[in-house]
């Protein structure tokens, strides 16, 4: 080992055995730690990632059984099941050597060693410790794609001219590596655009990773989307990979961009032009490669105009605009949604619904839809769950238009943060304090609610 490569642990009653160790380790590791109490292995394993354990197999004086070995190495694997393990001891033989390779030990080395062969034997358990390290991570990745691809209402569904737009958009654009800016309502499927385009795109065998930044503190923005090492900060127990390191090769969908501070947007534009990152705690940086998608339902170009938002990093996300329109733009579209829907949810509750009548199709035609597709997904999970008949009828849905209500709060302040406090006010308790209707109802998510919420303290 011509550099120090790995971290090691080393477990021995013998102290003069690990004075040897670290002795001849110190060299060639960058960490070598050693104890002679087996006790206090979780302590150790919960405090550090260590590339290779080197265990005693007995700590009894006089004994050979190799037991207490073989029940620290259950210990070890029990707490990281990709350990590895390399058993030293003075009394090995073939048959501990491979009841201990079966229990989980990746190899024995017996005392007194040579150096050269311990040497060479910890350097193959450290590239072996990196190589499951890898495989794992890969695992991860295909779980992680394979729940993407299994998620239920993947589907776009429209047969409207401005869907028909949308989709030709997609078409156009999806095998580039454009960063692109989707611009829709709340509810009115801007991640579906971003998974269309991910799915079609070059990066479709990737990670497609999905980040709600209107769910992000501000004292975590940087935790959570560049990554942090241990101990960077009090809750940093271990090093941790942000979003743009897992999502490099794949596609990065960051929702809600319009609610960024200006600090953060700022943090944001410094990593997109360098494309590299640079953890909490860390002296050097990332290379990424990640194909940008954002969404905001703010006018974000007005926010530019107002300075509450960056010119520079709207040239950075949006070399393509596209306009998701919202439900009641396209009600061409509503039959067909509403047919798609009750299929999926006269299957999930065993119910035999043949259709919807004329009535209950017209009534759902002429309501305004604030919440938009996500708000008559839920119409139609309801009716379904309450009907008693094999047709959904007028009487099913209840859609009340409440947002008339809201127009008759009486204004006594010019105070921008006071209004929105007194609407906010009105509408949870028009809603018997329903977070999900209150905020569908003011055009919002249920997070971005919560955040203005404890912004005012409600």
């Amino acid at each position: 080992m011509s550099e120090k490569i790995g971290k090691i642990l080393a477990i021995d009653d013998n102290e003069d055995i690990l004075f040897a160790l670290k002795l001849l380790l110190k060299n060639h590791v960058e960490l070598i730690q050693t104890e002679t109490n087996p006790e206090k292995i979780p302590e150790f394993l919960h405090n550090e990632n260590y590339d290779v354990i080197l265990l005693d197999m007995n700590f009894t004086k006089d004994a050979i059984s190799g037991q207490e070995g073989f029940d620290c190495l259950a210990k070890i694997t029990g707490i990281d099941p990709d350990a590895v393990v390399v058993f030293i001891t003075a009394y090995g033989d073939a048959e501990k050597a491979v009841k201990a390779i079966k229990l989980g030990a990746t190899d024995f080395v017996l005392k007194p060693w040579q150096n050269e062969k311990l040497l060479a034997t910890i350097s193959s358990a450290i590239k072996l410790r990196r190589s499951k390290s890898e495989a794992t991570d890969l695992k991860k990745k295909q779980k992680a794609i394979s729940a993407i691809q299994d998620q239920p209402f993947h589907e776009f569904i429209g047969n409207s001219p401005e869907m028909q737009q949308v989709f030709t958009t997609i078409k156009k654009v999806a095998r580039t590596d454009a960063n692109i800016l989707i611009l829709g309502e709340n509810g009115a499927g801007k991640e579906l655009v971003a998974r269309a385009l991910h799915r079609n795109s070059l990066r479709k065998d990737e990670v497609f990773m999905s980040v709600d930044l209107g769910s992000i503190a501000e004292t975590l923005f940087e935790s959570e989307l560049f990554g942090h090492m241990k101990g960077s900060f009090t809750d940093a127990k271990k090093d941790k990979p942000g979003r743009f390191e897992i999502a490099s090769g794949g596609t990065l969908f960051l929702d809600e961009i319009g609610n960024l501070s200006l600090p953060m947007q700022a943090k944001l534009l410094n990593v997109l032009e360098r494309r590299e990152i640079t953890r909490v705690g860390a002296n050097k940086s990332n290379k990424i490669d990640v194909r940008l998608i954002c969404a905001t339902n703010n006018n974000i170009h007005t926010m530019v105009q107002d300075e509450s938002f960056r010119q520079d990093l709207i040239y950075r996300i949006n070399t393509v605009e596209i306009h998701l329109p919202p439900l009641r733009e396209r009600v061409s579209d509503i039959p067909l949604l509403a047919d798609h829907f009750l299929g999926i949810y006269s299957k999930k509750y065993r119910k035999k619904i043949k259709g919807i009548n004329a009535d209950a199709m017209k009534k759902m035609s002429q309501y305004q839809w604030p919440g938009n597709v996500r708000e008559l997904q839920h119409a139609l999970e309801r009716a379904v769950i309450m009907s008693d008949s094999d047709i959904l009828e007028s009487d099913d849905f209840l859609l009340t238009t409440r947002s008339e209500k809201v127009a008759e709060i009486e204004i006594d302040t010019y105070n921008l943060d006071e209004i929105e406090k007194n609407i906010i006010v009105k509408v949870l308790k028009q809603n018997q304090g329903n977070v999900t209707q209150a905020a569908t109802i003011l055009g919002l998510t249920r997070t971005s609610l919560y955040r203005r919420m404890e912004k005012y303290g409600l």
